[in-house]
């Protein structure tokens, strides 16, 4: 098979330093990232580029590719020896294209030095495995009524290398803020495949209720003679519609009652808060002036009497 240079697909002199590899693959794996780059053989070449970084960056791992190295000749085709391999603690179960153990995203110049079935050796070393990509966390925002009926959305997510993909995903019902949705291989891009994309919920502000949680929040403004005298009225809950609501008499601004079982669905399912505000009506016609100024003369009231003024 063909001898592989790592260092000539790196870019990089054979006495680079280890912070010259990692910039060098950096650089290498944003050119031919197959989301970005416009090279027909992009995909191979990124898959190149991270065998080789696989390589180089573990010292155990370059110290032996060099020693071999140093007895390969340009147009012989590789062959290891059975002494060669000897020199490593195999694993003989080791098969790269085997799920779960390994990946046949090496070459078999990869595997037949360093390990694995399809080049006739083992595992070299034993203990490491090309790494799948990073996990990646994104957030989005979705609306109270997604998680109240679940809902299916479509976003379009930006990467660092400035390229733009669109991904659909299903918002289950009963998602509250905070909470992650996986989305398996949709993350960074790695050697054993890509890692997860982690969607973190946030809630888009709703003109009425707030959102703690499961938990709901509607201020609920009330006139003075409902708060005096108790009512009966309609409040809006959360999907559409409304539901009946006693007010106790003498109720006051702050006082909070709860609908139960009316917030965002769950096990258990949270509560929707009323918070009571008393709300003035207002003295626009000089028949409501006149009004509170008899109110004034026939209930008089010192509101801050509790401050002592």
């Amino acid at each position: 098979m063909e001898y592989k240079d790592y260092y000539k697909i790196l870019g990089v002199e054979r006495g680079a330093s280890a912070d010259e590899i990692k910039k060098a693959y950096r650089r290498q794996a944003k050119k031919y990232h197959p989301d970005v780059s416009k090279e027909a053989d992009a995909e191979v070449r990124f898959k190149d580029v991270g065998e080789a970084y696989e390589v180089l960056k573990d010292s155990e791992k370059r110290s032996s590719y060099d020693q071999m190295g140093s007895n390969w000749k340009q147009g012989e085709q590789f062959r290891p020896s059975d002494d060669w391999r000897s020199r490593f603690d195999f694993d003989p179960d080791y098969n790269p294209n085997a799920g779960g153990r390994g990946n046949a995203d090496f070459s078999d110049f990869f595997s037949s030095f360093f390990g694995g079935a399809n080049g006739g050796g083992h595992r070299g070393g034993g203990r490491q495995r090309a790494a799948k990509g990073e996990n990646q966390t994104a957030s989005i925002n979705i609306d109270l009524e997604d998680a109240l009926n679940g809902a299916k959305r479509t976003f379009t997510l930006s990467s660092s290398n400035g390229g733009q993909r669109t991904l659909t995903v299903n918002i289950p019902k009963g998602v509250k803020a905070g909470q992650k949705i996986r989305l398996s291989g949709q993350g960074g891009q790695g050697m054993a495949g890509a890692g997860d994309l982690l969607l973190e919920i946030t809630f888009n502000t709703h003109p009425f209720f707030k959102i703690e949680e499961r938990d709901l929040y509607l201020t609920l403004p009330i006139a003075p003679w409902e708060a005096m005298l108790g009512a009966s009225v309609q409040v809006p809950v959360p999907g559409g519609g409304s539901q009946g609501m006693k007010i106790p008499a003498g109720s006051k601004s702050g006082r909070k009652m709860r609908l139960k079982g009316k917030g965002i669905p769950g096990k258990p399912a949270g509560d929707l808060y009323l918070v009571l505000e008393v709300a003035l009506p207002p003295a626009e016609t000089e028949e409501a002036k006149a009004f509170y100024e008899k109110m004034a003369v026939e209930m008089p009231f010192n509101p801050r009497a509790a401050l002592g003024v």
